[in-house]
Parts: structure tokens; sequence; C-alpha cells
């Protein structure tokens, strides 16, 4: 049973996974035999190599401003080039503005649909290409709480997060009688970088943290069995779905 998520010979490109969630991701797809292929804006990925070299992981880091057409455009035609094909696609790649709606910042606006919207349609695209040709594939988006919820202050993340899930419904209903399998993962409260000004907030944080049926802000690698479900053989029956991961949040 444990070969249904082995991943070895696998290609998985992650979009976003120079840190938090997607950092975790991206080495647990690692440890599971992938070959990872990183794209995200910064220079300094210093500690995603860190990480793959101690796992002994066969990485290459694409740096790419994803919320830019032109620069997403060629990436998965590179990641084939390096590798020779692709398997496996997470989108995950995101940013946060928070500002009241009222006089919410319309190119703020723009460069977050972009990014966390658009670009996440055209890298599914690309994907797709090739793996129809390979006889199939993995594709997976990252939603959010704010997939299902409407988040305060947040008004282009809450759109590009609820798009989320319709995308992701509406391409697998087209993809899988290809073999491609597309679904989403919708985290909760975790404790990264986006979300450190609520947790160290001393009056919002243990209001959060109270509602969790689980009694804790999620960790990265709470996602990383979710992720390889969704990524190997142990899901392939499985589209369209959206597995949230948020200690019970939605259900209280």
């Amino acid at each position: 049973m444990t070969n249904l998520f082995d991943l070895s010979g696998k290609v998985a490109l992650v979009a976003g996974g120079r840190r938090g969630l997607c950092l975790a991701m991206a080495e647990g797809l690692a440890q599971a035999g992938a070959r990872i292929a990183v794209a995200d804006i910064a220079e300094d990925y210093s500690e995603l190599a860190r990480r793959m070299a101690a796992i002994g992981a066969e990485m290459e880091y694409f740096q790419v401003d994803l919320s830019d057409r032109a620069q997403r455009g060629e990436l998965v035609n590179r990641v084939v080039q390096r590798f020779g094909r692709l398997d496996i696609l997470v989108n995950g790649a995101g940013i946060q503005h928070r500002q009241p709606a009222m006089d919410f910042d319309l190119g703020k606006w723009d460069a977050i649909i972009s990014l966390m919207l658009t670009a996440v349609f055209e890298l599914a695209q690309q994907a797709a290409r090739v793996m129809e040709k390979q006889g199939g594939g993995k594709i997976i988006n990252i939603g959010s709480l704010a997939s299902f919820q409407g988040a305060w202050t947040v008004p282009a993340y809450t759109a590009a997060k609820h798009g989320i899930v319709g995308l992701t419904k509406a391409l697998a209903n087209e993809w899988a009688s290809k073999n491609i399998h597309v679904n989403a993962i919708a985290p909760g409260y975790f404790d990264t970088e986006m979300c450190a000004a609520i947790i160290n907030d001393p009056v919002r944080e243990p209001k959060i943290r109270e509602r969790i049926p689980a009694g804790r802000w999620g960790k990265p690698e709470d996602l990383v069995g979710p992720l390889l479900f969704l990524a190997s053989d142990a899901s392939n029956y499985v589209d369209g779905h959206v597995l949230v991961v948020d200690g019970g949040w939605l259900g209280r």
C-alpha cells in the first residue's frame, strides 16, 4: 500500500515554494521521491536549498515573477527542458494586502488577482498540455478558508481564493477523462510568516485558537499528508475536490 504514495521518478513544480506552506509541501514531495522545480520571485532561496540538500533531493530553482504573464508564460516549458517531463503542479504562490474594501488599492487588486487566480489558470493550462501527452498528471491548487468565508479587509485575496474552488472544479470536469486530476487543498490557520501579525496579537490569537476544534494552529508539515494523497496514485479517482485542512474550523 505504501507504493500508492511513492513519487519516485515524478517531477513536481511548486509555484511559491520558497517559504511557508509551499516550502513544506516541496520538501514533502521530495521526501516521497519527486524531483522538484520551485518557482518564486525572490533571489534568495537559501533555506529551500538547505532543506533539499539535507534530503538529497534533485531541485532546480526558477526565479520568476508569477504575476507577470510574460515571465510565467514559459515556465512549464523551462521545467520540462530541465527535467524532461512534468507530473505534478502545485499552484501555491500568494500574497496578501490588507485594506478596507472602500479604500482598497486597485493596483494591488490587479496584482493579487493576476498572481493568485489568472496565473493559476495559465500554469494549469501549460501543465495540462504536457500531461496530456504523457498520459496524465496531478494539479493541486491551494485555496484557503477564504475560499468559503468572507475574510476581513482582504477582498482581493478572498475573491481569488473563492475563484480557486470554481476553477478547480471546472478544470476537473474537462480533464479528468484525460487522466489529469485537478483538486485543491484549503488550509486553515497555520503558523507561517503570512499569519505572524495575528499570531503575535494577544487579543486576536486566543480567540482564533479557541475556535479551532483541534485547539491549535496548523503546522506546515500538517499539509504534507493531504498533499501526497492528491499528488500520488492514491487519489486517482478524486477529481474536483477541495480538501480542507483546518483542524475542524469549518465544521464549528
